[in-house]
């Protein structure tokens, strides 16, 4: 009794209807593959190409022939070629709709993955201005190699100054002293 699930009152049962059960070895997606390839392939030149070469030679033969050979003779207007051809459409329909919403879900999705890529690159970029607009901020407060020259060269021109007035002042105690020494 351990193998069997236990049966709940209080919740609902799994319907499962035996008729309108995928088959196993089918899935959804191999399903949608095919009927892709068939799509993709309802749409090429081959196709239109061959499907013409059919209707021409379908055509001829039950109308050139004897009676005797025809298998949809044209007196019926052409009963069985109509049929095949009203099927083969009723099929191609819901295949090429199949196949579109197959390739809406792959652009959505795609869509979807471009937008969060925009997004981020957008943030990226946003942050990459702010990192630029930080550093030239940072630049400015900084001394350049034109004003740090100038400066230098103020503090030269100021030392020189202060030099001379040293040498000046140096040189006047010694002729005082030589003013003082003769009376």
């Amino acid at each position: 009794m351990a193998d069997r699930p236990t049966v709940r009152i209080d919740q609902p049962r799994e319907v499962r209807q035996r008729f309108f059960r995928r088959p196993s070895s089918m899935s959804s997606e191999a399903f949608g593959v095919i009927s892709e390839k068939f799509a993709r392939f309802m749409g090429t030149p081959r196709f239109l190409i061959w499907m013409t070469i059919f209707v021409v030679v379908w055509l001829s033969w039950n109308t050139f022939l004897p009676a005797e050979a025809q298998f949809d003779p044209r007196s019926l207007n052409y009963t069985l070629l109509t049929l095949m051809l009203s099927l083969q459409a009723s099929y191609a329909a819901p295949l090429i709709l199949l196949a579109q919403n197959r390739q809406d879900d792959r652009d959505r999705v795609a869509l979807e993955q471009d937008r969060v890529q925009a997004e981020r690159a957008l943030a990226d970029t946003e942050f990459l201005t702010r990192e630029v607009a930080a550093l030239r901020i940072a630049l400015r407060d900084t001394a350049t190699r034109d004003f740090l020259r100038s400066e230098l060269r103020q503090l030269m021109e100021d030392l020189e100054e202060r030099g001379l007035e040293v040498r000046a002042r140096e040189e006047e105690p010694a002729a005082d002293q030589g003013d003082r020494a003769v009376p």
